[in-house]
């Protein structure tokens, strides 16, 4: 076998396998063997007719594509390997057949998508934003009231009007034009008042009905709404209210601290509030390494192939099908409530896939010029920090481990030096949360003033 690789169109590489007589007839009679137990030819055992007999039986071409799938397996990953110094493959190739093929010229070609070349003008010396969150006493307050609803106890209510946060049982009977439209009915529905789960305006208008009040509630549907003949119009719902459930929160003290599982209000409170400054400092630094990102992106250029922005929307809407299926939903339920397919669908994350990948593409190529590097003793103590974890021995720890754990291990070693090191040669700014309202609470005349003011200063 012989074969060139050519770059091709966007970030591919055009590799042509040119097969001699002999090899092919190797592939199809390996083919044959692999297959034949598949046919039946009166006269022959299931699995024992000759492949000529097979041939002339079921076709000349009975095991052309088996043999061809065999050849291009057999040589693909190999020449993958020889080429690994001149590109990288990234997606599944597309295969076809050569010019004027036939069995005295077997001639595959696999177009493959590969690593674009990276392009980044400049990736020091930038003003960047550097992000820090800090936990109020209000954040832990709020916290602490979430905790109480999560097990406050359902009690049924009929001395006061629904409420926001009560769950309702009611009735209701939909009309468009002034003709009931399909999915606008419903007997003995609960609604969490305030939980957005209707379109909007609808649970505010239940918000003071007493038991047994009947009540029409006005409504527009949204512009965006699913249904194309209900898309912008107005509806009224027809809605019988039939049981109030109210929720009872527990006293903030030390009993409601032993019921999530700490010995006092003091000591679960800190445990909040430990937590929430943990999140805190995973977010500051997830939008700090974004935003290092998104401003080396604006000075990078690299000609991304499709494969890579489709395997990016692929794991986006294999993580949306993971969290619906804990829910308890399905695909293709979900599906048929928007109205869409799931291929259809899995465009929406077209646009966060292509800038996953230029970030990932920008950290790759950044590592690979200031030759950032894992070291061994780094290595073995990021493992005995995570054997300890999990109460083992390093060594014994390591001896489990798979290849790939360890490779995540030393990739994770590069990325937080690469890191430090833009941090470290970059004017990072700090934008706080207090900072972020103070710019909202500006008027917009103030701000145009105060952009022509720094132009003239310029």
């Amino acid at each position: 076998m012989k074969y060139e690789a050519t770059p091709a169109e966007k970030s591919t590489v055009r590799i042509t396998m040119t097969f001699t007589p002999e090899e092919w007839q190797d592939a199809i009679n390996k083919a044959y063997l692999e297959n034949r137990k598949k046919y039946s030819v009166n006269g022959f055992r299931k699995g024992k007719a000759p492949r000529h007999v097979l041939e002339m039986y079921y076709g000349k071409g009975l095991f052309f594509e088996d043999a061809l799938n065999g050849l291009f397996s057999d040589h693909y990953e190999e020449i993958l390997e020889k080429e690994e110094a001149n590109f990288t493959a990234v997606g599944d190739p597309r295969v076809e057949l050569g010019e004027n093929f036939s069995e005295e010229n077997v001639v595959l070609v696999a177009t493959t998508p590969v690593r674009p070349e990276v392009t980044i003008t400049a990736y020091t010396g930038i003003k960047i934003t550097r992000f820090e969150y800090t936990v109020t006493d209000a954040d832990v307050e709020r916290e602490l009231n979430a905790a109480r609803e999560r097990i406050a106890e359902s009690v049924e209510v009929s001395d006061r009007p629904a409420a926001l946060n009560d769950t309702v049982n009611i009735d209701f009977v939909g009309k468009a034009d002034g003709k009931e439209f399909e999915g606008g009915s419903a007997k003995g529905y609960d609604l969490v008042l305030g939980s957005g789960q209707f379109i909007p305006g609808f649970e505010d208008q239940i918000v003071g009905m007493n038991i047994g009040e009947v009540r029409d509630v006005n409504v527009t549907f949204p512009e965006d709404y699913q249904a194309e003949e209900l898309k912008g119009k107005p509806a009224v719902f027809t809605v019988t209210l039939n049981k109030i459930t109210g929720k009872v929160l527990p006293a903030l003290d030390d009993e409601f601290a032993k019921k999530m599982g700490s010995e006092s209000l003091e000591a679960y409170t800190a445990k909040v509030r430990e937590r929430l400054e943990r999140n805190a400092s995973v977010r500051s630094t997830n939008d700090t390494e974004n935003s290092i990102l998104a401003e080396i992106a604006k000075n990078t250029t690299a000609e991304i192939p499709d494969a890579m922005i489709e395997n990016g929307e692929e794991m986006s809407m294999r993580q949306l099908e993971n969290n619906l299926m804990q829910q308890g939903i399905r695909v293709e339920d979900y599906m048929n409530y928007l109205g869409t397919t799931r291929e259809e669908y899995k465009k929406n994350f077209e646009e966060s896939a292509r800038r996953n990948v230029m970030h990932q593409l920008i950290i790759e190529e950044i590592i690979k010029r200031e030759n950032i590097t894992a070291t061994d003793e780094e290595i073995s103590a990021k493992i005995a920090e995570q054997a300890a974890s999990i109460g083992r021995e390093p060594a014994e720890y390591e001896k489990t481990m798979d290849p790939r754990q360890r490779a995540y291990i030393e990739s994770d070693i590069k990325v937080t030096k690469l890191f430090d090191f833009l941090m470290a040669n970059n004017e990072m700014v700090l934008f706080t949360e207090e900072k972020r309202e103070e710019t909202a609470a500006k008027p917009a005349a103030k701000k145009t003033a105060a952009k022509k003011t720094a132009k003239k200063e310029e």
